[in-house]
């Protein structure tokens, strides 16, 4: 049974706070990571607190003890809707991309580098899955130790390219960059915890590559004057039809990295 609104300590440094939010873009629900120098510390950054959920504000809160920082890594509800009513409840500041969403603190982005509750972070702008993902480096002795993903890596299936805000050719590149964190564990936003982030990053790389062999197939086929959905029901026959409105927003940013690559 998911454990629901229950701290689980994942490293040493980092805890998870599972939201009871499940769905089909959820997967089993939005995984509020709490960081902290070590478990016994009582003050902590939290990266995502996820939907607006009282319930799950006062365990993530409880489990954190003083909040000194709030980061997001990009701007979907699932992820950020409760920042607001967590800072309003700790005082601390939420960090984001998107200017928007920033409260009681300065702008943080690629190169950024983030020293809290014992911790240290190096902020990576990791765009594609939205144009404001950002990746959280948690950094140790020896370089880096584990990285938050948000929904750029998920800790299991693959993630939508959210055209037109998500862009493929931004998400390759941000994929590229992750595989070189080899040996690095994944804190993904869905889904349980991955053991290394260069090999996780090295597959989702693959799969692109065959779904976009896959729509060039299809266009092959079935002519340029294909629709989006009907891509969708020729490549993505194998995936359960409630995930194929997510997988048509995909298929939108595919069809537009093969139009650049043509033009």
């Amino acid at each position: 049974m998911t454990a629901y609104e229950t701290l689980r300590q994942v490293t040493g440094q980092a805890a998870v706070v599972l939201a009871d939010n499940p769905g089909v873009m959820t997967l089993d629900g939005t995984n509020t990571w709490i960081l902290r120098g070590e478990p016994s510390l009582r003050r902590a950054i939290v990266v995502d607190p996820g939907p607006l959920d009282e319930h799950h504000l006062d365990v993530v809160e409880d489990s954190a003890g003083s909040v000194e920082l709030i980061l997001l890594t990009h701007a979907h509800l699932d992820h950020s809707e409760a920042a607001r009513r967590l800072h309003e409840r700790t005082a601390a500041p939420v960090l984001a991309l998107d200017p928007q969403l920033r409260l009681g603190g300065e702008g943080v982005g690629e190169g950024t580098v983030l020293s809290a509750a014992g911790v240290e972070l190096r902020v990576w702008h990791t765009p594609g899955h939205t144009a404001d993902s950002l990746s959280f480096v948690l950094t140790g002795e020896d370089g880096g130790v584990a990285v938050l993903t948000g929904d750029t890596i998920l800790g299991r299936g693959t993630t939508v390219v959210a055209h037109p805000d998500g862009v493929l050719a931004d998400y390759l590149a941000s994929l590229h960059r992750l595989s070189e964190l080899h040996g690095i564990t994944v804190l993904p936003g869905h889904g349980p915890e991955l053991a290394d982030a260069g090999v996780a990053a090295s597959a989702y790389l693959a799969h692109r590559e065959r779904r976009l062999d896959q729509v060039r197939s299809a266009l092959a086929v079935g002519g340029a004057g294909l629709t989006p959905r009907q891509v969708v029901e020729r490549v993505y026959a194998d995936v359960d039809e409630a995930l194929w409105p997510a997988a048509e927003l995909s298929v939108r940013a595919q069809l537009a990295y093969l139009r650049e690559l043509n033009a």
